[in-house]
This record gives C-alpha cells, structure tokens and sequence, in this order.
C-alpha cells in the first residue's frame, strides 16, 4: 500500500498528542520543547482519543501536515524523519517541529490541542481500517495517474540525496492528492494514519 512516508509523519502527530494540553497552550515561544514528557505517555489513552475525535478535528491534523508539505524547506524536515538512520525520539521529533516554520509550529499545535479536547469529550466513532486502507490506495493510485516518478519515490530506500530527493517529492505528491477528496475520507485516512504511528511509537518504546 502506497502510504509509508505519509505513516512516518503521523509517526510525528501521533507523538505531539502525548504532550499535556498546558504546557502546549503556555508554549508561546518560536520553539516547541518536549523534554519534560514521559515518552510512555505517548501510548496511553491516545488511541481511545484518536477514535473519539470529531472527522473535523482529525482533519485539522492533516491540514497542517498538508500546508507544511507545500513548503520545499518545511517538507525536507518532515522527510527527514523517513531516513533509515533518523532520530524519532522525542528529541528527534521536537527538532523536527523547531525546524519548521512559526506558522507551521502553531498549526500543529492548534490541531493537536483541538484534537486532545474535542477526542477527550467525544463519544467513540465508527471505524473501517478496511475504509481507510482503500482511502489511501485510491490516493496512491490517483498520484501515480498525476505525478510521473511517484511510485519510484514512495519505493526509494536508500539515505543517498536521489533518493531523499525522490522520497520526499512522492510524499508532497500524495499529501496535496488527498486534499481533493472528500472530508469524511481525508479524516478516516488520517485517523487511521494516527494510529499506526502511535502502534509504531509504542514499539519502538
């Protein structure tokens, strides 16, 4: 399925709602700082938290990704994290987020806040993983029609700066292609990228 790279900046997401909603809400500061969170915290009660979410908040998430992605030198540091070698700590992910821009930064920070509150109050959503998997073949399928060269990004492997290159292209590509499809979609993708990142966190523990 067509979606690693798009999985690796959930990865970042589903890490940035473990950080506690006050702290989030005092960091008026150019820079985010995670050094003060448990990295256990990530796992617990997130997911239940993803599922409760309202489509509209979970689409805020991927409207951040989406406008950081539209930046050449915001995306490279989102790539970044798809590196064999990168750090994914959360001081890995806390120099990703400080290498964006401010207006990216809030971005992610309004949609992870908005995501904690609305997901903490909701009442539990249906969910299809079946759904969100055919959401993201369908919009692997609609990059490949779109962008020549994407399949070759979304399979490059290597840390050598072709294939950085390409990686990171196929990632823009197939992010603005699921800005075209319907709300109810882009959100059960996302959710569903949201929780395999926080599945993988929880691994990599």
């Amino acid at each position: 399925m067509p979606s690693r790279p798009f999985r690796s900046s959930a990865w970042l997401l589903a890490a940035c709602l473990a950080v506690p909603a006050a702290p989030l809400a005092a960091q008026q500061g150019p820079t985010i700082d995670l050094s003060a969170i448990d990295p256990a915290l990530v796992i617990q009660g997130v997911g239940d938290v993803i599922l409760r979410a309202p489509d509209r908040d979970i689409d805020g998430v991927y409207q951040a990704v989406h406008a950081a992605s539209r930046d050449e030198r915001e995306a490279e540091a989102l790539c970044a994290l798809f590196d064999s070698d990168a750090d994914r700590s959360l001081f890995g992910l806390q120099r990703a987020a400080n290498a964006l821009g401010p207006d990216s930064r809030q971005r992610f920070v309004d949609a992870v806040l908005a995501l904690a509150v609305a997901g903490s109050q909701g009442v539990p959503r249906p969910y299809d993983v079946a759904a969100a998997e055919q959401v993201l073949r369908q919009a692997g399928v609609s990059a490949m029609l779109l962008h020549d060269g994407f399949m070759i990004g979304m399979s490059a492997t290597g840390d050598d700066p072709a294939s950085r290159t390409a990686r990171c292209r196929s990632f823009r590509q197939l992010v603005d292609v699921m800005q075209d499809f319907p709300l109810e979609q882009r959100a059960l993708a996302t959710r569903y990228l949201l929780r395999e990142g926080l599945d993988r966190y929880g691994r990599d523990l």
